[in-house]
């Protein structure tokens, strides 16, 4: 079987979730008649397939979750929202005042944030953009992003770049998941297959498909508190805080010391 294209998937996804909902623009149709969902389909390395709709990356503050809400309340200061995708997060600090970046490796996202109304953008990796002079007051990891983290082989990277665009006492604010209280056999088993193989049990393999296209496959992490800890262990990073009221998921709050 031949494999999908590589292309910008996410930014193809989210130009026709926000066709879909606003009407502007070109719409994907069920029976070329009818705007159809737009589903964001994610596969992992053991065959497992799911799918979501995308019109989340669109929300307003009304209907996040309210560990998204509540992360708000942590930032202060210059903010760089990390993966900000169509900017629902960094359009909201940017309603209430604050300075905000949003940064994403996806054209087309970052295309949606700025019609949305975004005016600071900007389309590169973390590794990339630490080359900036620009510094910050608090990074933003929200919508499960600590999983850029990917693992312990890329973590201390990840981690140095931010340090690269921190000012001193920065703080990153961090949305996790904990994987491990499932009893799913498909996820117990990918855990355990994980261990045997040197991972960190919810290190994911993934990659996303929409319509024609692929990603290439990457790493994307999830991670106990206690695991996230010892991945931030000689980075200068200190985990300060952690918001568990939405278990599994978490907000972590780490500052940096050093």
């Amino acid at each position: 079987m031949d494999q999908p294209p590589l292309g910008d998937v996410f930014g193809e996804m989210i130009r026709d979730a926000y066709a879909v909902r606003t009407g502007v623009g070109p719409r994907p149709l069920a029976g070329g008649r009818v705007p159809r969902p737009v589903i964001e389909i994610i596969e992992r390395d053991d065959g497992l397939i799911n799918g979501a709709p995308a019109d989340h990356y669109l929300a307003e503050p009304e209907h996040w979750q309210p560990h998204d809400v509540r992360a708000l309340r942590l930032c202060r200061g210059a903010v760089l929202d990390i993966g900000c995708g169509a900017g629902r997060t960094a359009i909201e600090l940017q309603r209430r005042g604050m300075a905000v970046t949003g940064l994403d490796t996806s054209p087309g996202a970052i295309e949606i944030a700025r019609k949305l109304g975004l005016r600071d953008t900007v389309v590169a990796a973390v590794d990339e953009y630490a080359r900036a002079e620009t510094r910050y007051d608090t990074f933003l990891l929200l919508g499960n992003n600590l999983g850029l983290l990917e693992g312990p082989e890329r973590a201390p990277t990840f981690l140095a770049a931010l340090a690269a665009l921190a000012q001193p006492g920065a703080r990153i604010v961090a949305q996790g998941t904990d994987p491990y209280g499932t009893t799913d056999p498909v996820h117990v088993a990918y855990h355990q297959r994980n261990r045997e193989r040197g991972r960190i049990g919810g290190q994911l393999r993934l990659r996303l498909r929409y319509r024609l296209h692929a990603t290439d496959w990457f790493d994307y992490l999830n991670c106990s508190v206690e695991e996230l800890a010892e991945l931030l262990r000689g980075t200068g990073w200190t985990l300060k805080s952690v918001d568990t009221q939405d278990r599994p998921y978490y907000l972590a709050v780490m500052e940096l010391t050093s």
